[in-house]
């Protein structure tokens, strides 16, 4: 079923992501399952749709964040 995909998140604790802003506008929530995945979901929206990627591509993805290759132009 559907829930054979997605990870076992209610132990999780979501935190708020640093790169949120501070207007609120943008507000991130990541978790860490026991399996070693990252979700990410709207703060805004907890119910709602979240990503689910291992940690290796989480970190991948923040390091790309983080060295602008994300920026708008």
């Amino acid at each position: 079923g559907m829930a054979d995909r997605h990870p076992d998140l209610s132990r999780a604790v979501w935190r708020k992501s640093a790169r949120s802003s501070s207007t609120g506008q943008n507000c991130v929530e990541v978790a860490t399952s026991r399996a070693g995945l990252v979700a990410v979901r709207d703060s805004k929206d907890p119910a709602g749709p979240m990503l689910v990627l291992s940690s290796w591509d989480w970190e991948t993805f923040v390091r790309r964040i983080k060295s602008g290759q994300f920026e708008r132009g």
